[in-house]
């Protein structure tokens, strides 16, 4: 067949099939989505070669498809002039766009030139966009309580990322997301895959009450944990960390098991251990969270003055201190705030003598300076010295900022120098014990005068040497920082110059009423402050602490509890059987046996006579020993008798 022959076969049969379809959109011209559907149909198709003539003659048919396409134009002339309206509609609309962006660019051109005109305008909406995002957000903080809590920055991989990036943080993680199981979403800790199933352990949340906008809540134990409870008190008297693992073996998700356990793991350098038993304890709290009950509303309480509550304050501040540690300092203070917006009234763990740190470690001075400037007139924050110095200290650092004009820096720089030399004269104790610390030598001149001499440390009152040594021992890192002791010193020789002239606030902070109002107000300081150096474990200031509470049984899971406490139950009293009838020697000779069990069942000893009974097994035992040392065996003297040997041995 020839070329002519197949391009007219073609033609014809290609062109009754859209006369076909044609006929067929006619019928259907109602129906405007379904003529798009049938033209979208009606276009050329892809050609399946069934012929070998057609795979051999390929140029042919290419050329055939001229005449096809010119008999498809004639026949699809109408339907594109009825499917053409609306596009000369859209284009004319596109059109009217079209020209006034150009007037538009146009007299943006004009106003701006050819190659500056097309940066400036690249620079205006950055710069505007700049400048809201920055007031926005200004507002927004200005707006915000002082206290107010982030949820995404009570996650401590969101501080890492910062630093990182997100694949060295989650880089480990993904290729386990597959196997991961899913647990219930939390924002203070996840679920880890290393720790045991969990099942809720008997802790729940109740409200208690609803005033003046502030909603108080509390946690409550039933009477299965309430039965883990008394085990947990038989295992603390036993003083063995043995017991305390095996209660957890079998209630892995005990509180106070947690906390008591990670002290032991942290006494014994195993941080990664005690870390991740915090969390464990943090994550079974959460799971028991009142619907209601908010992390960032800022108005809920919880009343340290219960003891189920107590295991919740001190998870988040042993929290803290890991966090710290690991160098995550910002989601450190989120959590300062949180125990802060608990009961900011009570303050029972003290956590101002700690928000002063953190915020100076990562940077957010505005953020102390608001709370000092809000909280100053009802709670007095210029008479704790961490305050004292630590604003004057920030007020230093916005000073050094590059962004700033210098006007505003030399104000910002002269706060901070009446800031720290008010600071200086007020706790003039604090200088000598920063310096030691920061392996600083002063001049003769400073180091011998009398005012700063070791009569300003011995003439402090008990408490004031408390928090000194606190902040000195907590943040004397803070002063080694470049500069910042440079301007220390220009302003200790400033405080000099006032002393030696005499200068009306220096003689009014060494007058007799108010060194005898001092020494009133830091004679004895509140529980709640040797509650925090407790817990701190800062030795400058735990060498500072009175007796009294030095001498009392420290437990982790409990330290130094309110007078006050709301005991919602009790422990049973447990039956006595009276003092044994055995002797010390009979206990001593039983002592010797393998099976030997001071503590039986049977006997149901108290532990305190227990604890006598082996402090006398022990002094027994010893006494036996150097006994039984000491023995010397000598040999009888016989006489040369033998005649009488004879006869003793017949």
């Amino acid at each position: 067949m020839s070329s002519r022959a197949l391009r007219r076969l073609k033609g014809e049969q290609r062109a009754q099939a859209v006369l076909q379809e044609h006929e067929l959109i006619k019928e259907d011209d109602k129906d405007e989505e379904e003529q798009m559907k049938i033209a979208e149909q009606t276009t050329r198709k892809p050609r399946n070669f069934s012929s070998l003539f057609e795979l051999i003659g390929e140029a042919d048919v290419e050329a055939c498809l001229s005449d096809v396409e010119q008999t498809e134009k004639n026949s699809d002339g109408q339907q594109e002039a009825h499917l053409g309206k609306d596009a000369e509609k859209k284009e004319k609309s596109n059109k009217k766009k079209k020209k006034k962006k150009k007037n538009k660019d146009s007299a943006i051109s004009d106003d701006f030139g050819t190659e500056d005109g097309i940066d400036a305008l690249l620079e205006i909406p950055e710069k505007s966009k700049g400048l809201y995002c920055q007031s926005a957000e200004n507002s927004a903080s200005e707006r915000r309580p002082v206290l107010y809590v982030e949820h995404r920055n009570l996650n401590s991989e969101t501080e890492l990322k910062r630093f990182f990036g997100a694949r060295a943080v989650l880089g480990h993680q993904r290729s386990k997301q597959r196997q991961r199981q899913f647990h219930r979403c939390t924002w203070m800790t996840v679920f880890k895959d290393t720790w045991p199933r969990f099942s809720r352990p008997g802790i729940s949340m109740s409200l208690v009450e609803s005033k003046d906008g502030v909603q108080h809540f509390t946690f409550e134990h039933n009477h299965d944990y309430q039965q883990v409870q008394f085990k947990f008190f038989e295992v603390v008297e036993s003083m063995d960390p043995n017991n305390i693992v095996v209660l957890l073996q079998i209630n892995p998700y005990h509180i106070d098991s947690l906390l008591q356990l990670s002290d032991v793991c942290r006494m014994q350098e195993d941080q990664e251990t005690a870390r991740d038993l915090i969390e464990r304890a943090l994550y079974s709290f959460e799971c028991a969270f009142h619907p209601v009950f908010s992390l960032t509303s800022g108005t809920c309480r919880l009343d340290y003055c219960r003891p189920e509550n107590r295991g919740f304050y001190l998870a988040l501040f042993k929290h803290i201190q890991f966090l710290e540690k690991r160098g995550c300092p910002r989601t450190a203070l989120e959590y300062c705030k949180l125990i802060l917006s608990l009961d900011p009234e009570n303050d029972p763990l003290c956590m101002l003598l700690f928000f002063d740190f953190l915020c100076l470690r990562c940077h957010e001075y505005s953020t102390l300076i608001r709370l000092y400037e809000e909280w100053e007139v009802h709670r007095n924050l210029s008479q704790l010295p961490n305050f004292s110095f630590s604003v004057a200290l920030s007020y230093f650092h916005l000073s050094q900022d590059e962004d700033i004009s210098t006007v505003e820096s030399q104000q910002l720089k002269q706060k901070s120098n009446v800031l720290l030399q008010n600071a200086l004269i007020m706790f003039p104790g604090a200088l000598m014990p920063l310096l030691d610390l920061c392996t600083v030598h002063l001049e003769a001149a400073v180091s011998s005068h009398i005012f700063f001499g070791p009569s300003s440390q011995i003439e402090q009152p008990p408490a004031l040497s408390e928090l000194v040594s606190l902040y000195v021992g907590r943040c004397h890192s803070l002063w080694k920082e470049a500069g910042v002791m440079d301007w220390l010193e220009e302003n200790v020789r400033e405080v000099l110059k006032r002393v030696d002239t005499h200068d009306p606030f220096v003689e009014d902070c060494q007058n007799n009423s108010l060194i005898f109002r001092r020494k009133q107000r830091y004679q004895s300081a509140p529980r709640n402050i040797h509650r925090h150096v407790l817990l701190s474990e800062i030795k400058e200031a735990t060498a500072t602490l009175p007796l009294e509470v030095t001498t009392q049984p420290g437990m982790g899971f409990d330290p130094l509890p309110p007078l006050n406490s709301i005991v919602s139950y009790t422990r049973p009293e447990r039956q006595s059987m009276g003092a044994s009838n055995e002797s010390t020697f009979s206990l001593f000779f039983r002592s010797l046996l393998p099976n030997f069990n001071l503590q039986r069942p049977e006997e149901r000893q108290d532990v305190a006579r227990a604890g006598e009974l082996n402090q006398e097994v022990n002094r027994l035992m010893v006494a036996m020993r150097d006994m039984l040392a000491n023995i010397q065996f000598h040999e009888p003297q016989w006489e040369d008798n033998q005649e009488r040997d004879e006869e003793e041995w017949d």
